[in-house]
């Protein structure tokens, strides 16, 4: 393996606690192994499928592919691929794509919410510019399709459904809520959108591409989608955090670049009938109008601490959890066994991450 693959490789073992491992029966266990020889594969695919002979190409799409990431995403699509025949050629190559859209859409989040750091590092815009960032995700967006159109039409129709809801997503928010529109249910479906849909779509591809039983489908897209608004909320969670070597952002990234995350949408409706609220709000929001230039203020600061301590980030928490527990309810359709186990324990260390 290419070492830098070797380094950014992870395992689905590494996502359960030492209980889970060695308490595993002999099934669970070579689901396990399967999954994480996949992880592996898919580490080397990616490596070969962003290798440009144009050198800037080279250097920036291999640029946070480098910086790491959850490969969350390969390893849905490697789990529900388990329900059939395994790690098939195609659930491979349906895998690189997926993980190659997603990393595509970073590239665009990063320039449209002028994000300072990403996986750790500088963010790619940062580094290369505003239009190489733009043209490299296209770049990506490009290969992941090619590497759909090689595995029939179903595949293709499942990559641009999946790419015209990233993109509606990305609008959505960027355009906000209409007019006596909910916030709340607005960025949720934001959420669905931007999040879910590729989420679930890994989760489709891994049924449809090892050849399982058709009937499952339905099942892990819903899972998929639901994981996937989760996933985020934990995230607005986390963007609170006062640690950022661990999360590899600074506190209230997304505030200050004026994104409403369901802290602060809660935070708002709250505002209306509270004073404390109300202020701790003006607090935050004069921040996020004066731009994301420089460092953040003291007050800001303090401000992101209040706010992480608020029952408005606790609301949070909670409802990331349910939405997780109802992504678990969705699976029943599918046979009990390891699979069913496993996406179960995934969904809990979705919910349970703290970066």
């Amino acid at each position: 393996m290419n070492p830098s693959a070797t380094r950014r490789a992870t395992s689905l073992s590494s996502h359960l606690g030492s209980t889970d491992r060695i308490f595993a029966s002999p099934k669970t266990r070579q689901l396990l192994a399967a999954v994480d020889d996949g992880l592996e594969q898919i580490e080397r695919g990616l490596d070969s499928e962003l290798m440009f002979a144009d050198t800037i190409a080279d250097a920036s799409t291999r640029y946070l592919l480098e910086a790491g990431g959850k490969r969350v995403r390969p390893m849905l699509i490697l789990l529900t691929a388990q329900l059939g025949g395994g790690n098939t050629v195609d659930v491979i190559t349906a895998a690189e794509a997926i993980e190659i859209t997603h990393l595509a859409s970073l590239y665009h989040d990063d320039v449209m919410d002028d994000a300072d750091r990403r996986r750790g590092v500088p963010s790619a815009h940062a580094v290369f510019g505003n239009s190489v960032a733009i043209l490299t995700g296209d770049l990506l967006f490009a290969r992941a399709s090619q590497l759909m159109a090689g595995l029939g039409e179903r595949a293709i129709r499942l990559q641009a459904n999946t790419f015209e809801r990233l993109v509606l997503g990305q609008l959505h928010e960027t355009v906000g809520p209409k007019d006596g529109e909910n916030e709340e249910a607005h960025y949720l479906q934001v959420l669905a959108d931007k999040t879910g849909s590729l989420i679930a779509a890994a989760a489709q591809a891994g049924v449809i591409f090892s050849g399982a039983d058709e009937s499952y489908e339905a099942a892990v897209v819903e899972y998929g989608e639901k994981i996937g608004v989760a996933f985020q909320l934990i995230d607005d969670v986390i963007d609170l955090s006062p640690q950022p070597e661990e999360t590899g952002k600074v506190p209230g990234t997304d505030l200050r670049a004026g994104v409403a995350t369901l802290p602060l949408i809660h935070l708002r409706v709250l505002a209306e009938t509270d004073d404390e609220a109300a202020a701790l709000l003006a607090r935050i929001e004069a921040e996020a109008a004066g731009g994301t230039d420089g460092e953040a203020s003291v007050d800001f600061t303090a401000a992101i601490t209040e706010l992480r301590q608020h029952p408005v980030t606790t609301r949070t928490l909670a409802e990331a959890h349910r939405w997780a527990e109802d992504a678990v309810t969705a699976l029943e359709p599918l046979p009990d066994g390891p699979v069913k186990q496993a996406l179960t324990r995934f969904a809990e260390t979705i919910v349970d991450r703290s970066k």
